[in-house]
Parts: structure tokens; sequence; C-alpha cells
């Protein structure tokens, strides 16, 4: 259905590409429409089939096009890239809009180079063709002076002496740019050829970035600069977190749409996956090998700063090793692997351990002069070493090690005693001498250093996933002010679901070894699996918990096993082609949200125990920062702990019942999720922090009478093909 423009009811539902909303839908889409009329920031809760994608973006496109604005809509799930790119053909089809999905470089670059040999490759072609260009105008205007010289005309014939210098001139920097200096050959080509055709096929229909590379491939060109310099003045643009959450690539984004943040209303999805992924983008370190390689550099240098450099890196450098060894405890050292393992450094009276020892360490004129000297030096080098590529004495552009220490250092003397940033010291073995090297991190625990300036910047924000509540707890992380707030429950026939809570004792981590435990949580997820009439999804605390389960049970059925860092999407397609299996995963790894399992490909979920994340000192330094932030003891675990692991079990659960036709079962398998626990142990229940419409679905059971309720489920909604299984 689409609506005239002049029809002043709903004018924005010429963005909407379906017949018409649903009613939550519509009123949704309402709701968002009068916030971004009084530019006010909105948290968006909606379950899976709210449509939460269109009902924020219909508003905000028909706001941007009525106010001149720009649409940014951005999510960290590529699946949701896909899903935000079907949304956008779809809208373009009815109502035309220019909408570019945009993707970082690395994935887009032709000849596989950094992101600063990429700058200097295209500051050099930039040079070459600018003196290419110069020359056919010096070579335009001699010609026309030489008609004039040899019609008698004096001055033209001096004039024309002068342009012939010129010619030469230009002519000598010509060649040294093809024959000496590196530039690229994909970007020679947008400059110099003709990009009309390109851009009438890119803005024709909504473009993958695969799509663009493919196209740009084909004809020669970048296809990442061409987006760059066509994402001026478009409708819409689809991109990742990366895009708005890392300042300095915020910084160059905003340059390439031409607009100021207060002209851009950005949708972000998954969004309570923000809070962590701000802290990620905000996060600044600096291992050992770097601190080593500067003090190689300077002591190749024979600038009259190195000296003061060198002394307050080495110190530096000293400290560093001094700070690891001295937090390493008996035994240790032994035990440190290849992964990266934190150190406490971290004092409440005074500053930490690492810059307590660069100041017992320190000789000298003072060190921020030292550390202003190896800023200036590095400077200086870095530039030398672009100068250096771009006039084709190196292949590759080097990076500038004391310009990364010094830079580093000086924000940590400045701010690492900040409230909400944490200093940390971390460890790993190098794998090919076998040693220790450290690594400084300043570790961002309160997120709203980052989200904060964002949200009050731009023009609006919508935030929205399945699982934003409690909305209090999210504006306070993020620092929304006076957000608006929706909720939407499931929107699928009630009795096409059921959610239950199996009463077995509680899976903590102290008591996951005991045999007997382990034997009831085996046979719970045998019978499971026995009466599920497809594919069963069980998520587990860890990988490792996810392991010994899948090693454990015996079922007629295939076993998987999600491993760190395999290939999620290839085992997924190799999972749902079965009809009989269980997949078994950890909780924390990339199944448990923004992907789809539809139908048979899981029509149950397990969750095994309550999956709060190991608590190390990050996260001891995160509910600390937010007990300060936060006025009170509580929030430190509410913040930190509680409420982002029930965010993770509900994420979970939303795996399966994915349209109205659907159905399927959600089984909590630990006492805590329980009713009775609210009463019994009250200080580790925590079905009191799902809302409470989802807490009103669970059903308590034992754990032998779990199959039955399985059975009476899935025969109500006729799932099972001939007999149902015996219980």
């Amino acid at each position: 259905m689409v609506i005239p423009d002049d029809d002043p009811d709903s004018p924005y539902e010429r963005f909407f590409p379906y017949d018409e909303p649903y009613d939550h839908q519509r009123e949704a889409i309402e709701g968002i429409a009068e916030a971004l009329e009084d530019a006010s920031d909105v948290l968006l809760e909606g379950a899976t089939g709210t449509g939460k994608t269109l009902a924020a973006l219909t508003p905000a496109l028909e706001h941007a096009r009525r106010t001149d604005k720009t649409v940014v809509i951005t999510t960290n799930v590529h699946q949701q890239m896909r899903q935000f790119t079907a949304e956008a053909r779809a809208i373009n089809h009815q109502e035309s809009i220019r909408a570019i999905v945009f993707r970082g470089k690395a994935s887009m670059c032709h000849i596989d180079v950094g992101y600063e040999e990429c700058q200097a490759l295209r500051d050099t072609t930039h040079d070459l063709v600018d003196a290419e260009s110069e020359r056919a105008d010096l070579e335009r205007r001699q010609r026309d002076l030489l008609e004039e010289s040899q019609a008698g005309d004096g001055d033209a014939a001096e004039a024309r002496s002068a342009i012939m210098d010129e010619l030469e001139s230009v002519g000598e920097e010509l060649q040294t740019l093809r024959e000496e200096q590196s530039t690229c050959e994909h970007y020679y080509h947008n400059l110099t050829s003709d990009t009309d055709d390109f851009y009438a096929w890119l803005y024709d229909d909504v473009r993958t970035p695969d799509e663009v590379y493919e196209y740009a491939e084909r004809q020669g060109f970048c296809g990442y600069e061409l987006l760059k310099d066509g994402i001026e003045g478009v409708d819409l643009v689809i991109c990742n977190y990366h895009h708005l959450l890392d300042p300095f690539v915020r910084e160059q984004f905003f340059r390439w749409l031409g607009r100021d943040p207060s002209d851009v209303i950005a949708v972000f999805d998954e969004a309570h996956n923000v809070a962590d992924a701000a802290r990620d983008h905000a996060r600044r370190t600096l291992a050992e090998p770097t601190l080593e390689r500067a003090l190689d550099e300077l002591d190749g240098s024979d600038d009259p700063r190195a000296d003061a450099a060198r002394n307050v890196l080495t110190t530096i450098h000293t400290a560093l090793q001094e700070t690891y060894e001295d937090a390493l405890a008996f035994g240790q050292r032994e035990t440190i692997e290849d992964d990266w393992e934190d150190l406490a450094i971290d004092n409440d009276d005074r500053r930490d351990d690492l810059t307590l020892s660069l100041l017992q360490h320190y000789t000298g004129q003072g060190v921020s002069d030292d550390l202003a000297s190896a800023l200036k030096l590095g400077q200086a080098l870095d530039q030398q070493y672009e100068d250096a590529f771009k006039d084709g004495e190196t292949s590759v552009r080097k990076e500038c090690p004391t310009l990364q220490a010094a830079t580093f250092f000086e924000a940590w003397l400045a701010e690492s005693d900040e409230s909400g940033l944490y200093p940390v010291v971390s460890v790993r073995r190098d794998d090919d001498n076998g040693d220790l090297y450290g690594r400084a991190e300043l570790y961002t625990a309160i997120p709203q250093r980052v989200t904060s300036g964002l949200f009050e910047d731009l023009y609006a924000t919508v935030l929205m996933s399945a699982t934003l509540r409690p909305f209090d707890v999210t504006e306070d992380v993020l620092g929304l002010e006076d957000p608006v707030t929706m909720a939407y429950g499931p929107q699928f026939p009630a009795e096409r679901r059921r959610t239950y809570a199996v009463d077995v004792p509680a899976l903590f981590a102290s008591r996951r070894d005991e045999p007997e435990l382990q034997d009831t949580v085996a046979g719970v997820i045998e019978d499971a699996a026995r009466m599920t009439p497809g594919n069963t999804l069980a998520f587990f605390p860890s990988y490792a918990e996810a392991e010994r389960y899948h090693d454990r049970v015996n079922i007629e059925g295939a076993r998987y096993l999600d491993e760190p860092g395999t290939r999620a999407q290839e085992l997924r397609e190799t999972f749902t082609a079965d009809d009989d299996g269980v997949l078994f995963t950890s909780l924390w790894g990339t199944l448990a949200e923004g992907v789809s399992f539809d139908g048979d490909d899981a029509r149950t979920v397990l969750v095994v125990g309550v999956p709060y994340p190991y608590l190390d000192e990050r996260m001891e330094a995160v509910q600390a920062a937010y007990e300060t932030a936060f006025d009170g003891e509580d929030a430190g675990w509410r913040y930190a702990v509680e409420i982002p692991t029930v965010r993770k079990t509900r994420q979970a659960m939303g795996r399966v019942i994915r349209s109205p036709e659907d159905f399927g079962a959600r089984v909590l398998i630990d006492r805590r999720y329980t009713e009775d626990a609210e009463i019994q142990m009250p200080e580790y229940a925590v079905r009191g922090t799902f809302p409470p419409a989802e807490r009103s679905e669970m059903i308590d059971v034992d754990p032998g009478k779990l199959k039955f309720g399985l059975l009476n489920f899935y025969a109500d909604v006729e799932a099972y093909d001939g007999d149902p299984p015996a219980p």
C-alpha cells in the first residue's frame, strides 16, 4: 500500500515496502516518527517477528527526506547486514532511495595493502594525475602561444618560452612519479576514467560490497574509493559499528558523508551489544615488541631529540618488564601460553604499578618533557617514512614505533587514573622463542565515555534489540538522556511455544564436576533431544561445558560440537541439513544471537546453567566502575554481570520460533530460573530479571517430567510425523 505524499496522516508509509504494517509495527513507527520530530533518542525492544528494522527505517527515512538528513543503520552481525540490504532493496523498489552498503577497506582492497600504505598510494596517485593534468594544460597554452608568436606577437613568444620551461619541469616530475614512486593503478582509473556508468549502476539498486568489488574489479576501478566518493548525499548508509563507535573512523565517515553528526539519524541494531563494542573500539594497547622496535629505531637516529626519547622509552620498557615479573604469582610463569593473560596492577589508594615503577626508575629532566621529545621525533620519522614510500624508495609504508609508543604512554600518564579507565598489564608467550613479553592497555570500563558524546552529537538515534530491557540500565550504561522507550513482546501465537524451567540443582561452577549432577543434566538433554521432532540447540556457559556434555550424552541423532576458532557458518549449514541432531555450543559464542534457525533447523533450544561470564580483573573493574558511577553496590553486579547474562540467555532462547507458522520449546536447565528459587535462594535466583511477560510463560518442571511436557506440547501442535516417541 503506497500512501500519496499529500496524505497528512501517514506520510512515512511511502517508505514501507509491503502491504501495510502490523498493528504493533504501526504503533512503533508512529512512536519513532513522533520522537524524531522532537530529536529524541529511542530505545526499542521487540521480540522476533516485531519487524524492528522497518519500524525504525520507515519513519527515519521519511523524516530524513523531509528535513534533509541522512539515515545510517549499523550492526555488528553479518546476517543483519544482509537483512538490512534486502529491506533497503524492497524500499527502493517502491520509493526510490539512494543507499550504500559500506564495509571496511581491508575486505574491499584489490591489491591487499594496509591502511597507511593505501593512504600513501592515494596521495602519490593524486600527484600523478595532477601532474598529468598540469602538463595537458601547459601544452594547450603553449600551442595557443605558438600560434600567436608565429603571427608576430613578441610577448607571446616570451610567454611560450616560460611555459616550455614549466613543461620540462613537469615532465621530469611525471617521469619520477611513473618510474620511481608507488601509485595505485585501480585508484588511477577512478581519477581518470568515466565513472558515470558505475554510479548509475550503483544507485539503480542497493548493491552489496561484494557486488561493488566484483564490478570494480572487472572495470579496473577501486570500488572502496568509489563508494567513499559516492556516499555524499545518499539517503541511507548500511554499515557496521566500527564506522560510528571508533572515534577516528567516525570523523572520516562523517566527512565522506558530507554531513555533520547533527544531520545524521543513526539506527543501532542488536543494540544490547553497543556497550561491549564501545569498550572494544575505545581500547588502547602497546606491546613490548613495539617498545623494542622503537628503541632500535632511536639507536639508528642522529636527531638531537633521540637521547631524550631513548631515555624515557628505555625506562618504560624496564618498568613494563618489572611490573609483569612482579605481578606473576609463584608458578604462574610456566602456565602462560600464547593467549594474553591479564595481571593485576591497579591500586585503590595510589597510581598503578606500571606508573609507579616508571617513576621509580626514571632519571632525567622530566618524564613529560622526554615524552614530548619522543612524540615530536616520532612525528618527524613517520613523515619521512611516508615520503619514502611515496617516492618509491620503499615498497611498503613503514610504521613508526617511536610515535606509537610515545602517543600511547602520553595518554597513559594523563588518563590511567581517571574514573572509568582501567590500567592493565598482560603477558603472553612468544611462539618463536618461548619467552614471555608484556603489553600495557588502557581499558574503558564505562562505555558512556565513548557513547554519550556520540549520541549528543547525532540528531537522533534508534537503538533496537530483542533484549534491551531493563531500559534504565541501558540508559545509564550508554549515557542516554531521557530517551523514548517502547517494548513489544512475542507476536506469534502463544500456543505454538513453551518455556520450561527445569529444577535441577543450581549449576554453580564449584559443582559442575559432580558426577551425580552431570548425570541429571545429561538425562534432561537426552530426554529433550528424544522428544523434539527436529534439531535441538544446546547452549552452555562455556565451550568446555559444551564439550563435556557432547561427549557424555547418549542420543540416537548426530551430535555436533562448536569449538573456539571454528567457522560457525559452516557448522550451522551442516547442522541444519540434519533433522534429528543436537548442536552443543557456548552461549558466549557466535551462534547465540543474530542467527536464525527456522522450522526444523531447530525446534528446541536448551540453556544449561546460568551462563555468567568469567569474573576476571576486567570484570571486577567494570563492576567497581559501575558501583562508583551509579552509587550502589548492587549496581556493579546488576549492570556488569547479571543483566548481560540474562540478555545472553534471552538471545539464545530467541533462536527458535522465527515466524507465525513456526513452533518450538525453550528449556532453561537450572534451579535459579524457577519460581521457587525466588523464595528459597533469592540471592541467586535470576527469574526476576526477565521481563514480566517472559516470566509469566515459564513453566517449572522436575527433571524427570520435562519429557512429558515436551511430548504433550509437540503432540498438541501436531509436530510428530507418525507415532510420537516413547517417553
